[in-house]
């Protein structure tokens, strides 16, 4: 047997990342950032940031938060003094990356915008997150994720697929905060290479609106261009017991349906027979596949299906999703640990042969690696360190404060 491949510590080690981000998609970015390898510190104002008491939440500690900022360093800043921006300044010298994601011109006026930063460290890599980019007359806008579903069309868009459109779907998925942390993840590492190649930094703007109209491909064709025939749309199915959802979508995958379920006559049937008479009677075969299904558990249909090679699932809990054994073959979880005990995490949805992609197992109160950076970063002594936190420059917990 060949032993298992030795991996090394991920591919991003070796990069400093400084994260002035808070609620979730800067904070997803740099959690990958983190996953990869990089040190991120985490800068935190007084009172943390807002997600630590976001349920759930258990002795005091979020779940919700851990699992956005596992693997970060905490530094705790009280940034109204001018100390604390100051050793901000300091910082940015001795780091790959920064990521925020305030409104625009907030980092500005704190005097740490992208033409300051740059001038102290020519090779760094600023990423900026925010809801309508960093220039333009949108871009003073507050977003918050479900704004920016609204404004970009994907809630319109997401009604016009329902069979009986009142009003948009309510919602409390943050798709786009996510996606824009995958965006801005990515952008990072392309900027990365790029200046290994050229030894200069990079300026990114990336923004929920932006991110949210672009995995809109087919709705923005359509938006332009008349539609001949409408797309397919795939609907629950309804089983004894609960729900699955089947998509028949390639020929290949409708003649193994029709084999799988003892229908071969579909196979000649005119509504059926081919992808344009499948697309004009979509509705017509998926009330067949609701006859099918009507006297079967949705596990009997999946398991069905599944064997003749019919794209089809159940429909799951997240809990239920967590236990598959699907989520255990593939390394889908981490446990972390962070003050009320461990947490269950999901890693990072990729995986490197040679590099170790994963959560890493802690999770920083606030404050608590003050001391730890400032030693590492800038190689301050301990009575300097003491001195900040007396002043109330260092906050958070008191093994941060002075370690």
């Amino acid at each position: 047997m060949t032993p298992p491949r030795e991996k090394s510590a991920g591919p991003l080690q070796g990069i400093r990342v400084l994260d002035f981000t808070a609620m979730i998609a800067g904070p997803y970015c740099t959690r990958l950032l983190a996953d990869s390898g990089a040190q991120v510190i985490k800068v935190e104002p007084p009172e943390g940031d807002y997600m630590r008491g976001r349920e759930p939440v258990r002795d005091g500690f979020s779940a919700y938060y851990s699992i956005l900022n596992c693997g970060k360093q905490s530094l705790c800043l009280d940034l109204k003094k001018s100390e604390a921006r100051e050793l901000v300044h300091e910082l940015v010298r001795q780091c790959d990356v920064l990521v925020e994601n305030f409104r625009p011109g907030v980092m500005q006026r704190l005097g740490f915008g992208a033409a300051t930063l740059e001038a102290k460290n020519p090779r760094l890599v600023y990423c900026s997150i925010s809801g309508y980019g960093q220039s333009g007359a949108a871009s003073e806008r507050p977003a918050y994720a479900p704004i920016v579903h609204a404004a970009s069309g994907y809630e319109l868009a997401n009604l016009h697929y329902q069979d009986n459109p009142e009003q948009p779907l309510k919602s409390a998925l943050f798709t786009a905060d996510y996606l824009t942390g995958v965006h801005a993840f990515g952008a990072i590492c392309a900027a990365l290479v790029r200046r290994a190649r050229t030894g200069h930094g990079e300026r990114i703007d990336c923004a929920l609106m932006d991110s949210m109209l672009g995995m809109l491909a087919y709705e923005c064709a359509a938006a332009q261009f008349p539609v001949r025939r409408p797309r397919p749309i795939f609907r629950p199915t309804r089983a004894l017991d609960g729900f699955l959802i089947i998509a028949p979508i390639s020929p290949a995958n409708f003649a193994d349906l029709a084999q799988a379920i003892d229908h071969p006559e579909w196979l000649n049937d005119r509504r059926f027979v081919s992808s344009e008479a499948r697309a004009e009677n979509w509705d017509a075969l998926m009330r067949e596949i609701d006859l099918w299904a009507a006297d079967k558990t949705a596990a009997q249909c999946e398991a069905i299906l599944s064997k003749g090679g019919v794209p089809c699932s159940r429909y799951h809990t997240v809990g239920e999703a967590m236990a598959l054994p699907y989520a255990a073959e593939r390394g889908l979880l981490s446990t972390v640990r962070d003050g009320a005990g461990e947490v269950k995490v999901p890693n990072a949805p990729f995986h490197m042969r040679e590099s170790d992609v994963r959560a890493r197992e802690f999770v920083a109160a606030l404050g608590e690696h003050n001391a730890h950076v400032l030693r590492e970063c800038l190689d301050w002594s301990r009575d300097a360190i003491d001195g900040l936190a007396s002043r109330g420059v260092l906050c958070g917990t008191p093994s941060g404060v002075a370690q």
